[in-house]
């Protein structure tokens, strides 16, 4: 089988783990790297042995035109991707890009439609819709064995990263919305988003402005890396110019931001006149079910636990359990007086490395027409929904919590 030859555009710690996995792909062939900092190619070069023959670069210009490039791997800032995407669906290049897809829904449809006119295969890496246990718990919602669904609950909090870019809604939210959409097989039709501000007043967070990304880290605090920062490219330092296509994390703090800044004050009311640190969402689905989810990054209880709950079982996926995050507890109540006693048969799912279904799944999808079973949800159309509901949410989140309705995008 002829290889796909992959350019990966941004080599932070999301582009690391694309290179490695591409690399080591018999249906991939690694053509180039890009990312600004020419000591991060260096040491891609190094760890991982590249051959003389993979272009190092640092601007997708410069090798934009390379007719071995098949197929475009973003992983940079959110803000950079309308651009980049535009012009490699133009080039007649596949594209896999990090999530979101953008930060306007207008833009994700531009993408849409230009991807379908130019027969070009776009796929967003939402890589929790590959995770074995998110495809398990997708089986038992949909067997029906847990009886009638009341209500989904998830938390998803740790201490920092803290963006400067966005609020924790975008940086956080994305994957739980995901989970349960694809869980559930629905959309939600409404939501409600509440939060507080402790950390940065006064900033304006305007979903189709965006800066360039940077984030900071919490005075005097240990901050662990998070994982749901998968873009390689979380932040472009105060010294690089703007302008660039793109940038990796360096961790370095601006120069104008003084630890002083940084300590938690008295928060803000529920409408945040800066980048909310902790986000309460309502999602409710055609069907009347509930998800209600909590995001904080100023939490050192780390948390990735989500479940759903009905009235003959219940899932939880809790990815801290990292050998079976998945547990499915069947059984019913019995109520005896003002006690309920759950008569339960628990479940354990030992789960592989969820990283590698995905890497072959999206070289699959880049390199033929369709991927069986999972094609609806590698379809970009996916990647500007969630788009389009954390539109909603953010203007929920601003207008203090009032409901808001999630219009259908258009196809």
């Amino acid at each position: 089988m002829k290889q796909t030859g992959v350019a990966i555009l941004g080599a932070g710690r999301w582009g690391k783990h694309l290179v490695r996995n591409f690399l080591a792909h018999p249906d991939a062939c690694l053509v180039a790297v890009v990312d600004p900092y020419p000591e991060t190619l260096a040491a891609i070069k190094d760890k991982y042995n590249l051959a003389p023959e993979v272009r190092l670069a640092t601007d997708w210009e410069s090798i934009r035109d390379l007719p071995t490039i098949e197929a475009v791997v973003i992983a940079t800032p959110a803000v950079t991707h309308y651009t980049i995407i535009k012009d490699a669906l133009n080039q007649g290049k596949h594209v896999l890009a990090e999530k979101p897809l953008t930060l306007d829904v207008a833009e994700c449809l531009e993408l849409c439609h230009l991807a379908q006119e130019n027969q070009r295969q776009l796929m967003v890496d939402h890589t929790y819709l590959f995770h074995p246990a998110v495809k398990r718990a997708q089986e038992v919602v949909h067997s029906g064995c847990l009886g009638d669904l009341r209500y989904g609950y998830a938390a998803r909090t740790n201490l920092g990263p803290v963006r400067q870019d966005v609020d924790s809604l975008w940086d956080l939210a994305i994957h739980d919305i995901a989970i349960f959409n694809h869980c559930l097989g629905q959309l939600p039709v409404q939501v409600q988003a509440n939060g507080r501000v402790w950390l940065q007043f006064q900033k304006e967070f305007q979903v189709s402005q965006l800066p360039v990304e940077k984030e900071f880290q919490v005075s005097q605090l240990p901050v662990e890396s998070s994982e749901d920062n998968q873009g390689c490219s979380q932040s472009l330092t105060p010294q690089q110019p703007a302008n660039l296509p793109y940038g990796n994390a360096k961790g370095e703090q601006p120069a104008n931001l003084q630890p002083a800044n940084l300590q938690p004050s008295t928060p803000q009311p529920s409408t945040p006149q800066g980048l909310a640190d902790l986000v309460q969402l309502t999602l409710s689905y055609p069907t009347g079910f509930q998800a209600f989810i909590h995001l904080c990054w100023l939490n050192p209880d780390k948390q990735r636990r989500l479940g759903i709950v009905g009235t003959q079982g219940t899932l939880i996926f809790d990815e801290m359990v990292a050998q079976a995050p998945l547990t499915i507890q069947h059984g019913y109540f019995e109520q005896n007086g003002s006690t309920l006693s759950l008569l339960v048969n628990i479940v354990k799912f030992l789960i592989s490395n969820h990283l590698n279904h995905f890497i072959q799944y999206a070289i699959a999808f880049l390199t033929v027409s369709a991927c069986p079973n999972l094609h609806q949800y590698l379809l970009v159309w996916v990647g500007a929904q969630l788009v389009q509901i954390l539109s909603c949410l953010s203007q929920s989140l601003h207008q203090g919590g009032v409901p808001v309705t999630v219009p259908q995008l258009p196809k």
